[in-house]
């Protein structure tokens, strides 16, 4: 009896919170990758499903409780709980508007990813950008223009439920389709500046299309990269509850001794990106425009030192 009405309740419960998480992502579900909708989608379906089966039968069989029916049930409660946890935080103004082309760059976007190109002449310098976790990847469109504007072409990865970690190949891919670039600024928010911090290890000493930068926001690596051989700009806020001031500093000693320092004084770490604040962050000291601004003008000083 008791195992026919959680399996019930869980399937049931599973086919709400699917409708839910798909209104809560809204135009994510268009414009992010596809890997979530597709998770949505059989979550939904199959809770639904069983839920018929199960609200149609009238008797409890007696069955007798075997270690597969027991796994089964909580990986389901598993997944239901991860479709919930990976609704993303999607994009709002300006970063919407900073996705619509103009004489100046063209914006391209895919399942896979945004791509703005300068219009003009392109430098030789390229920046890769990874977004933070459970972020919605058109939330960098905004602070991330000014480069394109600047010259540089500019690629934005899509993360598979916006997880930098499932985009690790993503790097490789785009210096292939991008060879006109031959050489590479690689960053990015908070987790997705760690996995930045993972390629520009990589590929800092290729003999083509290598990385000869690292553009960290509000983030740093999780191993030494102390060697690095790539210049590398820490761009932090003051008040950032996530990557606090304090987390910054403890990192310090796993950078380059010649990295730069930017902080920006009173800003939190949901300013790096357009897309409403954020669970434990800090209070801001300084409105989100003027550190946005702040951040554009460091980050297009410091990419475009590569070009001369």
């Amino acid at each position: 009896m008791i195992g026919f009405w959680a399996v019930r309740s869980a399937v049931t419960l599973g086919a709400l919170v699917s409708v839910w998480a798909a209104v809560s992502t809204g135009s994510m579900l268009v414009h992010g990758h596809p890997a979530y909708t597709v998770i949505l989608a059989v979550t939904f379906v199959v809770c639904v499903v069983v839920a018929v089966r199960s609200w149609r039968r009238r008797v409890v069989v007696r069955r007798r409780l075997r270690p597969l029916r027991v796994v089964a049930f909580g990986l389901g409660v598993i997944v239901i709980a991860a479709v919930a946890w990976l609704v993303p935080s999607s994009a709002d103004e300006p970063a919407l508007a900073a996705m619509r082309s103009d004489a100046a760059v063209t914006v391209t976007e895919d399942a896979t990813e945004i791509v703005l190109t300068p219009t003009g002449t392109v430098r030789a310098t390229g920046v890769f950008f990874q977004p933070g976790a459970r972020v919605d990847a058109r939330a960098y469109a905004a602070v991330l223009r000014p480069l394109a504007e600047a010259g540089h072409l500019v690629v934005i990865p899509k993360q598979p439920l916006g997880i930098a970690f499932l985009s690790a190949a993503a790097f490789g891919g785009a210096r292939s389709a991008h060879a006109s670039v031959t050489q590479w600024v690689v960053g990015g928010h908070s987790l997705g500046g760690t996995v930045a911090a993972i390629d520009a290890g990589s590929f800092a000493g290729a003999s083509t299309w290598k990385v000869v930068g690292l553009l960290l926001y509000a983030s740093y690596p999780a191993t030494d990269m102390s060697g690095l051989g790539a210049r590398v700009l820490s761009v932090s806020g003051s008040n950032d509850g996530l990557a606090t001031p304090a987390k910054i500093d403890a990192a310090k000693p796993s950078l380059p001794a010649d990295t730069q320092y930017v902080v920006i004084a009173g800003g939190v770490h949901a300013f790096f990106g357009d897309y409403g604040p954020q669970a434990g962050d800090g209070v801001a000291g300084v409105s989100h425009d003027d550190a946005r601004t702040q951040i554009e003008q460091a980050s297009v000083t410091f990419v475009n030192g590569f070009d001369g």
